[in-house]
């Protein structure tokens, strides 16, 4: 229950509208304890008009509103029938009039519960946008996606139907023993009886329905991550003839859900109808002592008594039996919620500084004996590293695969902190720069393109969501992937698939560049974004890239040579350390790993084109 303490700040928010919900469940629960005395007032009348009838020692005790309308029906101007007939439409406005209650309780509590189950996905979602790369590679996205669905399906369930019932159940319980204790004191104790075994029953199975509910939502979370990988590479699985190892695997997680779930529903099998039948001796007490007190003419006893308090035990029947389910219902919330706390509590390693700056970017960095050590794996991705790059400059990192090329990039736009030295930007420290206003001064195209299920236009204009069409259409001109577009049935309507899976890799590769370019920064970086093209093609994107970036500062990082692009500085990296630094004509003329790969990359382009 303690995890669902985080839930106060949300019915403090909606007070309002959780104070007339629950004023609203008294005035039914009100309104329905009321046809009881009714019933006994008209039963007690009818008595009288028989032969034998006794006069009670002990007076009924009624309501003050039942007992000014008895008063008035107990007129001597009315005959019995039609005091039946009355007392009959007494209850028929009494059971309205609850009804009535009864549905202003749920429009209040019930939409309550979906304001907060919208501001509580809210949360959760922008949560997950503050959280930084490193969350991300060691948490599946079947499991967050649990979470902010299924988690939070659950807990609504508590701050809606679990609170209207629990009220509701408070409110019977309260008023029928009210009314019960000013009736007939002693038998509503022998009533009452069964209600503390009750008690611990509920106590010792809740404690059972909290674990099993835990043990549930673990293994949902593995089944939704088996699904989720299976869809997005449904591809690959094809390829490789894998369905049938991915079908025994979401057979496995399947049965492991269908395990739990279906020893919870065991437990719960059993914990309802001991609940009834615990609500049955209830009734049987009632009868059974009530009736030989009224045989033996002892306690004062009479028929109207009893019939009341029948009417009162049928009355708690469903909100005593709803303990259980109200019970699980919060059980299965505080597990949620749990989970929920878990995420929430979770600080992003990357956060702004306190008195973080709002700095424009006039483009020089400067990276001061940088080491980096991813936190996840321990692998030492960057050595010792020093480089400066000038406002304007055209600076092209190479080297292979694994070199620590990307995690330059990463670095640069933040996504981690160094593990020792430092990153300025125009001589400040990247850690004291505000991370909206930084990354939206740079413009990134990265090597694992991701596209929206959008259009090809709303794509592109992820970069600058301002844009117009015409900066739409630029963009894609100066990124290479116009023509391709006009050729689209829907042209820039178009809607491409997930991560873009109807183009090509060269395609999303472009579409993914125009988005940079459209931002229009006085930063680029782009992360090998060109291997999936053709070598035209890459000519002209080039020469467009010439001169979209005259007057900015670029660092393109490549596992190729781009000996048509003039850039200032090349840096060669080999072991996340620079091996080798200089133009293209300097590192040629040093004849080392550079002038080895431009020889390779020169061998293989001539035998293509012979």
């Amino acid at each position: 229950m303690k995890h669902l303490k985080a839930l106060n700040k949300y019915f403090w928010k909606y007070r309002v509208r959780l104070g007339i919900g629950l004023a609203f469940v008294f005035l039914s629960n009100y309104f329905n304890v009321l046809a009881p005395q009714v019933t006994g007032f008209v039963t007690d009348f009818v008595q009288q008009k028989l032969p034998g009838y006794k006069t009670p020692d002990r007076p009924p005790r009624y309501d003050a509103l039942v007992t000014k309308v008895t008063g008035w029906l107990s007129s001597p101007d009315y005959s019995w029938i039609k005091v039946v007939a009355l007392c009959g439409i007494v209850i028929l406005i009494l059971a309205l009039l609850r009804g009535f209650f009864l549905f202003l309780m749920r429009q209040a509590v019930i939409v309550m519960s979906r304001h907060i189950e919208y501001d509580q996905k809210n949360e959760v979602f922008d949560h997950y946008q503050k959280l930084d790369t490193a969350f991300y590679k060691t948490h599946s996205t079947g499991d967050l996606m649990n979470r902010i669905a299924e988690d939070i399906s659950r807990v609504r369930i508590f701050t809606g139907p679990a609170i209207m019932y629990l009220a509701n159940l408070v409110a019977i319980i309260s008023l029928s023993v009210f009314f019960m204790l000013k009736r007939d004191a002693e038998l509503t104790m022998y009533v009452l009886i069964p209600l503390p075994v009750l008690a611990i029953t509920i106590y010792y199975v809740n404690n059972t329905i909290n674990k099993k509910s835990e043990r549930i939502q673990e293994s949902l979370s593995d089944l939704t991550t088996n699904a989720q990988e299976s869809y997005s590479g449904i591809r690959v699985i094809k390829s490789f003839v894998q369905e049938k190892a991915m079908q025994g695997f979401f057979t496995k997680n399947s049965e492991e859900y269908k395990k739990n779930a279906v020893s919870l529903a065991k437990v719960e099998a059993i914990y309802f109808p001991s609940i009834t039948f615990l609500i049955g001796l209830s009734t049987l007490f009632t009868i059974m002592i009530g009736g030989l007190y009224y045989i033996n003419g002892s306690h004062g006893m009479q028929l109207n008594t009893i019939v009341e308090f029948v009417m009162y035990i049928n009355m708690l029947t469903f909100p005593v039996s709803a303990i259980g389910l109200t019970a699980s219902m919060i059980q299965r919330a505080a597990a949620s919620q749990k989970r929920i706390n878990e995420f929430l509590h979770t600080k992003p390693a990357i956060s702004n500084d306190v008195k973080a700056l709002m700095q424009v970017l006039e483009g020089s960095i400067r990276f001061s004996n940088v080491n980096f050590i991813y936190p996840h794996t321990g692998i030492h991705a960057i050595k010792d590293f020093d480089l400066e790059i000038k406002k304007g400059e055209k600076v092209a990192i190479v080297g292979r695969t694994g070199c620590g090329k990307s995690t330059i990039a990463q670095l640069l736009l933040r996504m981690y902190d160094v593990s020792s030295g430092t990153v300025y930007y125009d001589n400040n420290d990247i850690r004291s720069l505000d991370l909206k206003n930084l990354r939206e001064q740079i413009s990134y195209v990265p090597q694992d393109v991701f596209l929206f299920s959008d259009t090809v236009e709303n794509n592109i204009r992820f970069g600058l969501q301002s844009a117009e069409r015409s900066s739409v259409e630029k963009a894609a001109v100066q990124a290479s992937v116009d023509k391709e577009v006009a050729g689209f049935a829907h042209q820039y309507e178009t809607m491409i698939g997930e991560r873009g899976v109807t183009l090509s890799g060269g395609q999303k590769q472009r579409i993914s560049i125009a988005r940079a370019l459209i931002k229009d920064p006085e930063l680029v970086l782009f992360d090998d974004c060109l291997s999936a093209v053709d070598a035209k093609t890459e000519q002209e994107i080039i020469n467009n890239l010439n001169e979209y970036l005259s007057d900015k500062t670029a660092i393109i990082i490549t596992h190729r040579i781009f000996s048509l692009f003039n850039f200032n500085k090349i840096v060669v990296l080999e072991d996340g350390k620079i091996i080798e630094q200089g133009t293209h004509s300097q590192l040629l003329e040093m004849k080392g790993y550079y002038a080895d790969l431009y020889a390779r990359q020169r061998e293989q382009e001539t035998s293509r084109e012979s």
